[in-house]
């Protein structure tokens, strides 16, 4: 349903669509629940978004690197802005995540499909974050450069 997996920003009516377009255009892409395993999601996911020309940033507590790149133990250890924030952690983490994206002042927030968490896109619409979840970043991106 158009507004319930985004943010949709107070008194611009912004549609579902436009919120992910904006995301969508994020080139500093923090991955949070990395995995240094190739068949898991997440490292497939961020593998598509580097060979799309983003910048992933690794951020998993249990690895110094992924992918050949420096993993981060935290959103708060990550040195620079972050644009958006990539979520492959249970819903029942997310609001504590997005506290932290929160307070890493990152623009947006994508928890992948099958992660859904009502506390977490309460936290990012009182912050003025925009939010997704429950939809897959890679599709969402492949159907984007199809238009």
């Amino acid at each position: 349903m158009e507004g319930e997996s985004c943010r949709l920003p107070a008194g611009k009516g912004d549609s579902e669509a436009e919120v992910i377009r904006r995301l969508l255009a994020a080139n500093r892409i923090a991955v949070v629940g990395l995995s240094d395993d190739p068949s898991r999601p997440s490292f497939r996911i961020a593998s598509y978004l580097l060979s799309a020309g983003k910048q992933v940033i690794p951020v998993n507590p249990t690895h110094t690197s992924v992918l050949g790149l420096t993993c981060y133990p935290s959103l708060e250890a990550v040195p620079g802005p972050i644009e958006l924030v990539d979520v492959f952690r249970r819903p029942e983490h997310c609001a504590e995540v997005v506290r932290s994206v929160i307070a890493v002042k990152a623009r947006g927030v994508w928890l992948q499909s099958g992660i859904v968490n009502d506390e977490a896109r309460a936290l990012a619409a009182q912050a003025g974050i925009d939010f997704v979840q429950d939809r897959c970043i890679m599709v969402e991106h492949m159907r984007s450069a199809e238009d």
